[in-house]
């Protein structure tokens, strides 16, 4: 059985409730539903606003509602997709609503497992973090989860998230905070080196729209060439900097302008970011430690 058959068949008696239906929620039905993981029947959304309902439910073939608790009733996958600064609101309408077969996926930056598990009251939890490339089926989520999450369910969760793109479980959550500031946050860091690697094309002469596709396509097909080499990037790089020549040149005042130290400051400064909402959102929601 291929990969995605076997992923289609694992989703395709589950259901799925999506609480707070925002972009990355309707990026996961757009790629299950494209996938023909599970039919759109099978899937709930709740969100506030009458119009986003009527979006969804035209959109996709969804079922929409209201009620967060009555979205989770008698769903397998319960993903928590609301931000932040509504969650502990939300936690209050479903505590105690949830059974215990049931999985919540939560993709909130800086809202740790313990907070959700206390103020769901409820043990079977994922903590997920996506990124921008979601939204095209080029994502990189990673996930942990609790002990409570078992092996069948944890098999749907890699399921569902294969919507999204590459999927990567690990057994930490500290992961999932470093996760934050490196693949979360990432897409920032790539967007502005494109950024000013286009401003620097115009500042040579070039019309801004040519600089764009030259730095577009050779950004994408950079990727694309260090992953099928399945070289060190070290390798890569040294392979097309010729003693003497225009890339040595560029790469002296790279380093000079320390640019390395720069890009590790700015992982570490999200790192510390996450920690600190984390601490946070804590306190919002009751804080303390674990139960």
């Amino acid at each position: 059985m291929s990969e995605e058959h076997q992923s289609t068949s694992l989703l395709s008696n589950s259901r799925i409730a999506i609480i707070g239906a925002g972009v990355m929620a309707e990026s996961m039905i757009a790629g299950l539903l494209a996938k023909q993981m599970i039919a759109p029947e099978r899937i709930v959304a709740s969100h506030p606003r009458e119009a986003r309902r009527e979006h969804l439910a035209r959109t996709f073939g969804i079922s929409v509602v209201e009620s967060n608790a009555e979205a989770a009733r008698n769903a397998d996958l319960v993903l928590l997709t609301v931000k932040p600064q509504v969650l502990p609101g939300v936690m209050r309408q479903m505590k105690g609503t949830l059974d215990d077969g049931q999985v919540v996926i939560s993709i909130l930056a800086g809202s740790p497992i313990r907070a959700i598990r206390r103020g769901l009251d409820h043990d079977a939890i994922v903590r997920v973090m996506p990124n921008t490339p979601a939204q095209i089926g080029e994502g990189m989520a990673v996930w942990c989860c609790t002990d409570a999450v078992d092996d069948a369910a944890q098999a749907r969760v890699r399921a569902a998230l294969g919507a999204l793109g590459d999927e990567l479980q690990v057994e930490s959550e500290d992961y999932v905070d470093m996760a934050t500031a490196l693949s979360g946050t990432g897409p920032t860091y790539v967007f502005l080196m494109m950024e000013a690697l286009i401003d620097a094309g115009v500042h040579m002469g070039f019309p801004r729209r040519i600089a764009e596709q030259i730095v577009l396509q050779t950004v994408g097909g950079s990727v694309s060439y260090a992953r099928s080499s399945g070289k060190h990037l070290a390798e890569l790089r040294n392979m097309v900097t010729s003693p003497g020549g225009t890339s040595a040149a560029a790469i002296y005042q790279m380093e000079k302008g320390g640019l390395r130290t720069i890009l590790s400051k700015s992982v570490w400064a999200a790192y510390q970011r996450t920690q600190t909402l984390a601490e946070e959102q804590e306190r919002k929601l009751g804080g303390g430690g674990e139960d």
